[in-house]
């Protein structure tokens, strides 16, 4: 039998420093909750799921199945594995306790939200940990819906891996645009989210992974302009967006 060996570039996969960690898991906190304590239990209006910890993790109370995948209890499950004390309470609770976004609300202030307000400021290092081994994981979807590109794709990926500055990339563009996977997210056929910007980079090398990737990004959203039905008015947002894709190649 011959062994078929991949690649070198998706073998590796770079520890960060305990510093990096700390600094991509801040900036996202900063991000998705506006870095503050009480931002890490949440619950929008119009959803039918908790949001919670630094990167909204989802959890649906019993009975109630939505489009976005669960994560939450994945990530109870990941904090475990990894030796953090649970609350006695959530170690064993596999649905979200409260059924109603009012209820939570109402209880926005009970034991058991504190609980999880203390154990995700606790462990931010953890959950930037999970959400990039998540990311990992699910490289094999990028590369089987690329194509002929997949891996050319699936080379940036492990390139953008490699910095913290190109981890964080990765991390906030499919929380701020999404993945790029579903073809119902398209103007005129043409998609904007991770997996066109992953397409469109020209990456030589690790170190300069971060500045293709904003260039890139930018690309892909003024095309999503350009392609936008005229009476959605998206060019009103091009600025803010530009700036936000430009944050990703300054220095980290």
């Amino acid at each position: 039998m011959v062994a078929v060996l991949a690649p070198a570039f998706l073998m590796a996969q770079p520890a960060l420093s305990g510093g990096d960690l700390d600094r991509v898991g801040k900036r996202i906190w900063q991000n998705e909750c506006a870095g503050t304590v009480e931002g890490l239990t949440s619950w929008n209006t119009g959803e039918n799921f908790a949001s919670l910890g630094i990167g909204h993790f989802i959890w649906y109370p019993e009975g109630v199945e939505g489009p976005f995948e669960e994560s939450f209890p994945k990530l109870v499950q990941w904090l475990g594995s990894r030796g953090v004390r649970l609350p006695n309470w959530l170690a064993g609770m596999r649905d979200c306790p409260w059924p109603t976004r009012a209820a939570f609300l109402k209880d926005s202030q009970g034991p058991w939200q504190r609980d999880l307000r203390t154990l995700l400021a606790a462990t931010v290092r953890e959950q930037t940990l999970f959400i990039m081994h998540r990311l990992q994981q699910a490289e094999p979807k990028f590369r089987q819906a690329a194509g002929r590109q997949g891996e050319k794709v699936a080379r940036n990926m492990a390139l953008l891996r490699m910095s913290a500055a190109g981890n964080f990339a990765m991390i906030d563009y499919v929380n701020f645009k999404g993945e790029g996977l579903n073809p119902k997210e398209r103007y005129r056929g043409e998609g904007w989210g991770l997996l066109q910007v992953l397409t469109a980079m020209e990456t030589p090398d690790a170190a300069r992974a971060p500045a293709a990737f904003a260039a890139a990004s930018e690309r892909m959203l003024a095309r999503r302009v350009a392609n936008s039905p005229p009476e959605r008015g998206e060019k009103r947002w091009m600025a803010g967006w530009a700036n936000r894709c430009r944050a990703y190649g300054k220095p980290f």
